[in-house]
């Protein structure tokens, strides 16, 4: 554990977010957005929210995060959650929090209405 937490503290909360957003891009991630929650919520700085079009294309890039950030930075989330239904995967790496959603389970969910206050950035 004290291994996750200095490997993220080599990686700023911005950076985090921004190649979350890029491994999810990699992997054919649709709507990609990156929420900013500074000074809105007290439990994290961002959000990134992206679809896959499948269950299996939203484990898919679940895998691939989970694998980059272990890989790359040592990092791993502290809690996982919807992983094995793939609908909804809610990813916590406490400085961001990454949503994978199915089109349907997004649509029905607007997290991105519900945090409409807070400055969005489309990824491409």
């Amino acid at each position: 554990m004290a291994e996750t937490a200095q490997a993220q503290d080599t990686l700023a909360p911005e950076a985090l977010a921004n190649r979350i957003a890029e491994i999810a891009c990699d992997r054919k991630a649709a709507d990609i957005c990156i929420l900013d929650l500074r000074g809105i919520v007290s439990y994290t700085d961002y959000f990134v929210i992206c679809s896959g079009n499948t269950e299996r294309q939203t484990k898919a890039i679940h895998d691939a995060i989970h694998e980059d950030l272990k890989k790359a930075h040592g990092l791993l989330p502290r809690r996982v959650e919807g992983a094995r239904e793939a609908r909804w995967v809610l990813m916590d790496y406490l400085d961001c929090v990454v949503h994978i959603f199915t089109p349907e389970a997004r649509a029905y969910y607007r997290l991105e209405q519900l945090w409409g206050e807070a400055p969005v950035r489309e990824v491409e």
